[in-house]
């Protein structure tokens, strides 16, 4: 160990010696400025880290409403993670708590109802809008002496070394740059993992999530429906309007993609804001009054895709650019902060002790720890996709009779409360400091 650490220090000099004057380089580069990269890079730089931040979007257009309709259901587990940064003060002014949840299935007269009381203080989640996240990040990002940002700017080459030395990333606009490890938080068909050679499987869901916003005329009160329909899931999440009443929501809407002459998204999307509330008012019911559409509709295709392997040499990947999944539990990105909370903690450590951030041993530790709660949170929600969306009369009563058997059992009840809270595996020792709410 001590003769690998000389030797890495050894020909860290020489590569920086050796370096032109044109190549700067960092302690870290961040690929992908999403909320992801954003989340990693607030962190690092608050424990000293000089960090490179490149991302092909201008940060200015990353800030509006047009850029990105969707929300984001923040778990306690994330919660901490964004406190640890001292992030989530000024992201909490724009979240609503979610502090009850309601699970129906079809026109089933059993269903889910869940408090947070019931398993402690905390709210389920949070919800936000992606563009006000993104916007409070960046925000903070901007004052942070130790980020150079590079965007908009593209990586356009990958140059991965041996053991020892540097990575080096070829920008389109702002030539070479190096570090010991490149982290890639560039989505779902991030080029740094092509570029790794980094094979990764999965499949396009005949399925489409069609996104908006909706001012209704009761107030929520915070509570969050999953309406399961044969076409896929109905969500309505609790939002604050401008003012901070609850009479503001973020729908989720999973339709069936069924060829090019019958895609359901693309029939509700084409549809004139006056029919499109229509259709919303008959999803919806009486149940929150009037219902009318708030700014911008969005759809996206669902899909799900897993990296073979996180890791490369003095490379990392994070949050989609490793593992996407259904939306249909809303964990996506909460998974994602569990990339971010344990690369945040190994990173330090070596950083403490003076070790080479882009290793073997702590990229191993990193896809190891992580691989497995990813896959296992993408089986679950996929299995889950092809339970409830469908109308298969067997499969449709014997889920219906398992929601009322939850409802009836309290210890199933507080399992699937803990797993909405992102609690699942938090009090294991083993899990990231920032989940359970310690310091790095």
């Amino acid at each position: 160990m001590e003769d690998s650490l000389k030797k890495w220090r050894k020909d860290m000099a020489v590569a920086k010696k050796q370096s032109t004057k044109t190549i700067k380089q960092f302690d870290l580069i961040i690929v992908g400025a999403g909320l992801m990269g954003l989340s990693l890079a607030a962190i690092m730089a608050k424990h000293g880290f000089s960090i490179g931040l490149v991302e092909r979007f201008d940060p200015n257009a990353m800030k509006k409403s047009s850029f990105d309709g969707r929300t984001t259901a923040l778990s306690l587990g994330s919660r901490r993670v964004l406190e640890a940064s001292d992030l989530w003060k000024a992201l909490e002014q724009d979240c609503c708590p979610i502090e009850e949840i309601r699970v129906a299935d079809g026109n089933s007269p059993f269903y889910l109802h869940f408090d947070h009381k019931e398993v402690g203080k905390d709210a389920f989640g949070w919800i936000i809008e992606n563009r006000l996240m993104r916007l409070h990040l960046i925000k903070a990002l901007k004052g942070a002496k130790n980020i150079t940002w590079l965007a908009p700017d593209e990586a356009t080459g990958l140059d991965m070394p041996e053991e020892a030395g540097l990575a080096t990333l070829h920008l389109k606009d702002n030539g070479a740059i190096q570090a010991p490890l490149i982290i890639g938080a560039d989505g779902v068909k991030s080029n740094l993992r092509q570029w790794a050679g980094i094979e990764s499987k999965g499949w396009a869901y005949d399925q489409s999530a069609i996104v908006c916003c909706v001012d209704h005329a009761l107030d929520h009160e915070n509570i969050a429906v999953e309406h399961f329909l044969p076409q896929g899931p109905f969500a309505i999440l609790p939002m604050r309007d401008e003012k901070g009443a609850g009479t503001r929501s973020s729908i989720v809407w999973t339709v069936h993609n069924e060829g090019k002459n019958h895609d359901m998204a693309a029939h509700y999307m084409g549809l004139s804001e006056a029919d499109f509330n229509a259709v919303l008012q008959e999803k919806f019911g009486d149940q929150l009054g009037a219902v009318k559409l708030v700014g911008q509709r969005f759809t996206y295709p669902l899909s799900l895709n897993h990296a073979k392997g996180y890791t490369g040499t003095r490379l990392a990947l994070i949050g989609e650019a490793a593992h996407r999944m259904h939306p249909i539990a809303g964990q996506g990105l909460n998974l994602g902060m569990r990339d971010v909370a344990l690369l945040a903690e190994l990173l330090v450590e070596s950083r403490r002790l003076g070790l080479d951030y882009g290793r073997a041993s702590l990229l191993q530790s990193y896809e190891k720890r992580r691989k497995l709660d990813n896959k296992a949170m993408m089986i679950a929600t996929d299995q889950l996709n092809k339970l409830f969306s469908n109308d298969i009369g067997p499969i449709k009563w014997a889920r219906q009779i398992g929601l009322g058997l939850v409802e009836k059992t309290p210890f199933a009840k507080k399992f699937f409360m803990r797993q909405a809270m992102g609690l699942s595996g938090i009090a294991n020792p083993k899990s990231p400091k920032l989940l359970r709410g310690e310091k790095l």
